[in-house]
């Protein structure tokens, strides 16, 4: 065998045995009469050291060993004399009778260690050198646990998990498909799913009433920290239920991971608030309650009073930051600059500053009395020592944007603690929403997503004031999953299908498979998907889920250590009935 023990597992209770280890060097300290080596794998690091009464043939090998070199060390464990409280076995070392080196090591291209000194995209290309690195061994540990602890109580709970295939039909409402060139097909192609969406249905109609799958999926979109072309969702179904029971099963799914993995007992129900609340106080629908800072509406207030910009505006809305009376003038113009970046898009920030004593200051004085100055403060909750921030313009527009300070003013004060954490579901989205370019209504969620039954009758006369029967799952300013009640009439899908602006023709060309199943008994069903990438990336306290793939892509979508996507020859071409179109400058 190639060890008796790994190199995190040897304590004060060895001492004297005799012992095997193997694992790669992480440093070499060579004093003349001793020559130590940390010898790592991923259970962690011993200390071995060559002596001069140690065999001639170990010596030898000791002094020119580098560093991730690969090698198999037998000697006995004896008693430190310096010991290193900071790792778990500083009290013993290795004295080596015999080194054998298995694989000699290049020079890294940077240093593997804790903290590593090597760019984003150096350690991607040689990313099987980044995954020797503790913090991200950790990380897919964790990922490891979760999935097993997910696996654990779903099944408890009865449901089964079934595969679903990779190689599906091409949906291309929503995001783009990547597709795949079908050889003994020529000149079509099958599409990786964007998640199983349809075939868990049909699971239900297939008689399976609790169906989960941790599944990969495929979406060719525009990338950032949370986001990849390929990712992993826990993918859920449930026939024979109505909202409050998928709930049900899944608040208790997420205490139960936050007990089991991190330690943290959510005794309380938790909370929920429709959607018009949540963007309406927070200007998100995945609002961060780990801090106050509710919006007010200011509308009524501000208006009416000669400061144009204010008067010309559909909503003026705002929020205190505590203890920010103190803010420069250095400091609000940084504010100011940052709402008016393109990412945020506003035109400029009115600001109230609560001095002491009771006295107020503000951008706007020239127009609005102390009186009614301080009147907007107040409804804003603001307190002696606080700062009032305000934008205006269109409702939801402006909520979004004051989000987006919201959480930068958070940060700058240090609330945005990844150690703390506030779920809660998001409920009672809307329906649809309105696209002003192309005209017409999209499904806020997807086209099988069930509306609220009492808002039925509004589909076809007022489908801006449908509510859609689904729920998402937020924490910390993020949706890790979402779901919904769907919908198994055949004839109110057909209406949706019709509020969407699909033509039956269309319905039955994109999703006929679907809807010729509900003919034959489909029971009443719903769901939801979790981003598993982005809740270990939550548990793990980072803001990007690459930390948590094994092989992630770069934000141009590509592998940087594979080199894909490449070219493939013309021969494969031929095979495929494919010709290439040289794409415009």
């Amino acid at each position: 065998m190639y060890r008796t023990h790994t190199c995190g597992c040897l304590r004060a209770d060895h001492i004297n045995e005799v012992v095997t280890l193997a694992g790669w060097v992480q440093k070499v300290r060579n004093l003349g009469a001793m020559t130590f080596i940390d010898l790592r794998d991923r259970y962690g690091i011993t200390q071995v050291v060559v002596e001069e009464h140690s065999p001639t043939e170990a010596r030898e090998t000791a002094v020119r060993v580098g560093r991730e070199w690969v090698l198999q060390v037998t000697g006995r464990v004896i008693e430190r004399e310096s010991k290193n409280p900071k790792m778990p076995t500083g009290d013993i070392e290795v004295s080596a009778t015999e080194i054998r080196v298995l694989n000699e090591a290049q020079t890294p291209p940077f240093t593997i260690e804790e903290n590593s000194d090597g760019g984003d995209d150096l350690r991607m290309k040689y990313r099987y050198l980044d995954l020797r690195r503790p913090p991200l061994q950790r990380n897919m540990i964790l990922r490891h646990k979760m999935a097993q602890e997910i696996r654990r109580f779903l099944d408890s709970e009865g449901f089964l998990e079934i595969e679903t295939p990779y190689m599906v039909g091409s949906t291309p409402e929503g995001a783009r498909d990547f597709v795949v060139p079908s050889r003994m097909n020529p000149n079509q192609f099958y599409a990786l799913p964007q998640s199983p969406q349809t075939l868990k249905q049909l699971l239900m109609v297939a008689g399976y009433d609790k169906y989960f799958q941790i599944v990969r999926c495929f979406r060719d979109e525009d990338l950032r920290a949370d986001r990849q072309p390929e990712f992993t969702q826990i993918d859920c179904e449930m026939a024979f239920v109505e909202q409050e029971d998928v709930i049900g099963v899944f608040e208790r799914w997420a205490k139960h991971m936050f007990r089991e993995v991190m330690g943290i007992e959510f005794a309380e129900p938790l909370r929920r608030m429709p959607w018009i609340e949540a963007m309406e106080k927070y200007g998100s629908d995945k609002p961060d309650l780990r801090f106050g800072m509710e919006f007010s509406d200011l509308t009524d207030l501000a208006k009416g009073h000669g400061f144009v910009v204010f008067d010309d505006a559909e909503y003026i809305t705002g929020f205190a930051a505590e203890g920010c009376a103190t803010y420069t003038r250095k400091q609000i113009d940084a504010l100011t600059e940052y709402v008016k970046r393109p990412q945020v898009g506003a035109k400029g920030l009115i600001w109230i500053r609560m001095e002491a004593e009771g006295g107020v200051k503000s951008s706007i004085d020239k127009f609005y009395t102390p009186d009614e100055v301080r009147a907007m403060a107040e409804r804003c909750g603001a307190k002696v020592g606080d700062m009032v921030f305000i934008l205006c313009g269109k409702k939801f527009k402006t909520l979004t944007q004051l989000c987006a300070l919201r959480l930068e003013v958070a940060q700058q004060l240090g609330l945005r603690d990844p150690k703390k954490f506030a779920p809660l579901w998001v409920v009672d989205f809307p329906m649809f929403e309105w696209d002003e370019e192309t005209q017409r209504f999209y499904a806020m969620h997807h086209p099988f997503t069930s509306p609220k039954p009492e808002d039925v009758a509004y589909l076809e006369s007022d489908p801006a004031r449908v509510r859609a029967n689904a729920y998402d799952f937020v924490c910390n300013g993020t949706e890790i999953g979402g779901g919904s009640i769907r919908i198994h009439d055949a004839k109110l899908q057909a209406t949706i299908f019709k509020c969407l602006g699909f033509t039956p023709e269309k319905a039955q060309e994109q999703f006929g498979f679907l809807m010729n199943a509900f003919k034959f008994g489909a029971p009443p069903h719903g769901g939801l998907a979790f981003g598993f990438d982005r809740l270990c990336s939550l548990f793990g306290g980072s803001e990007s889920i690459r930390d948590y793939i094994a092989f992630p892509k770069n934000n141009a979508g590509r592998d940087v250590m594979l080199d894909a996507p490449g070219y493939i020859d013309q021969t494969q071409l031929d095979e495929l009935y494919l010709s290439l179109v040289k794409p415009e400058e």
